[in-house]
């Protein structure tokens, strides 16, 4: 659920708009101002000259202390988003760090906006605007301020608690807090019997909504695997048991599961127990690339739910190599889903965003294509594909469920035991500002197209393709 376009989010007018925003600049003296001072001034004057030549969709206010800025046309039901900047070093880490800039303002309460959601669609509704106005002048000038970011913000009260709060994220009793009671963390599926991917828009949400759509999920995916009673399958990426535990319940199947998660093994096989299914799920602490010997030609189906993200590109083929060494040879299927990029935007190089700074360092987005081809090479043709579905419109009301159910549940005494340094009341907000920040983010991200969400499923050659009414 990433984006890592490799551009930062705000770029610069060539010509007079770049003139216009270095006078501006250079009317501040160093003699009398700071370093950080002039820095800030620099950055204002430069962003604000390219929001007014960018900004064409949507209707945007930015009030600082030196007063009100309007940018686009203002039409009654148009997107009209209010910034506004409580502290002018957001001016400075726009310019040097573009979205993840934004984010780390949002985190730390640098900026007010009346409307996340909105300002996430302001910036992707006019993301081409803002990359034609790149101007090589004022990107120099940046890049030369960007060797004394260091200096300038140093490890101050603010950057100290960004880099706390990007490792605040393995409690058990925070995903507890937003996710529903099989603690699946992905997308959901939607159907009319919740009013589709817009009915907690349309009609409000129901309690039990995203229970039954999450459900709906696990079920597709191991109908998707072909799983029956006494079937082994196998599973990269246990989450907290959520899958394992429908699959050996309702499809008689045996489970093995791996995870990296020390937290989320503990957890998992405390409700497998509490599901009487011990015997047949066996949760593994162990990296996919670790599988035993004894895994191989063993496995009737194999499923990785949203877990591919965090394999990186350099190793797919890797990933299928071992998926075709577990899978029996005949009459076997696998099915993995992954957040995605659409190809056209899809690099093997991303940069750090907010996503890989501060939610899953390392990650890497594939596309549907990479993984295809990894599969079909690392197998060495082993592999036929059956399906391939874009669960991307469904992402959005996921995220929505999600983040109504944190804002609800989460309180500052249910985390700080796990992290006692969130009993200060500033890291706290921070911290749970950096999930509204990620339900909203991703969430634009799914509905603007600019990520999506693929699910794939592939058998062995000559097995019969599968007619599902689902």
């Amino acid at each position: 659920m990433a984006s890592s376009h490799p551009s930062p989010c705000v770029h610069f007018p060539s010509g007079s708009s770049s003139k216009k925003a270095l006078q501006s600049a250079s009317r501040f003296s160093l003699s009398t101002l700071s370093p950080m001072s002039w820095a800030v001034a620099f950055a204002r004057s430069s962003i604000l000259s390219v929001l007014e030549n960018a900004i064409t969709v949507g209707h945007l206010t930015i009030s600082d202390s030196q007063g009100s800025h309007y940018y686009g046309r203002y039409q009654k039901g148009c997107n009209d988003v209010h910034l506004t900047v409580i502290n002018d070093n957001f001016w400075f880490r726009i310019l040097l760090s573009g979205d993840l800039g934004f984010s780390e303002a949002y985190m730390i309460g640098d900026i007010e906006v009346s409307s996340l959601k909105g300002a996430m669609g302001i910036w992707l509704e006019n993301q081409a605007g803002m990359e034609d106005t790149l101007s090589s002048t004022v990107a120099k000038v940046s890049s030369a301020i960007s060797s004394l970011y260091n200096h300038l913000l140093g490890q101050t009260h603010s950057q100290a608690r960004l880099n706390a709060i990007a490792s605040y994220d393995q409690s058990n009793e925070l995903f507890k807090a937003f996710l529903s009671k099989e603690m699946m963390y992905s997308c959901a599926l939607w159907t009319e019997a919740e009013g589709g991917v817009r009915g907690d828009l349309d009609m409000g949400p129901i309690p039990g909504d995203l229970e039954a759509a999450q459900l709906r999920k696990i079920h597709h995916v191991l109908r998707a695997a072909r799983v029956k009673p006494g079937h082994r399958l196998l599973e990269f990426g246990s989450g907290w048991g959520g899958l394992a535990i429908e699959a050996a319940r309702c499809y008689g199947c045996e489970v093995d599961t791996l995870t990296l998660s020390i937290e989320q093994k503990r957890l998992a096989e405390e409700r497998i127990k509490e599901a009487g299914l011990e015997s047949h799920i066996r949760v593994h602490l162990l990296d996919y690339r670790e599988i035993p010997a004894e895994f191989e030609k063993a496995f009737d189906a194999f499923v990785s739910v949203e877990m591919l993200e965090h394999v990186g590109s350099k190793y797919y083929n890797l990933y299928f190599k071992l998926v075709d060494f577990a899978l029996k040879s005949k009459n076997a299927a696998a099915v993995v889903s992954a957040s995605t990029f659409p190809e056209s935007r899809y690099s093997g190089y991303q940069a750090e965003d907010f996503m890989r700074k501060y939610m899953w360092p390392n990650s890497c987005l594939p596309s549907a294509t990479a993984l295809i081809t990894a599969a079909h090479t690392a197998s060495q043709g082993r592999f036929t594909l059956e399906g391939v579905e874009n669960h991307a419109a469904h992402y959005p009301r996921t995220l929505r469920e999600w983040g109504r159910r944190l804002e609800a549940n989460l309180t500052q005494n249910l985390v700080a035991k796990d992290y006692p340094a969130l009993r200060n009341h500033s890291d706290y907000e921070a911290f749970k500002r950096k999930w509204q920040y990620l339900f909203a983010y991703a969430g634009a991200g799914f509905s603007k197209g600019y990520i999506t969400c693929h699910m794939l499923t592939f058998i062995r050659p000559n097995d019969t393709p599968c007619l599902r009414s689902d």
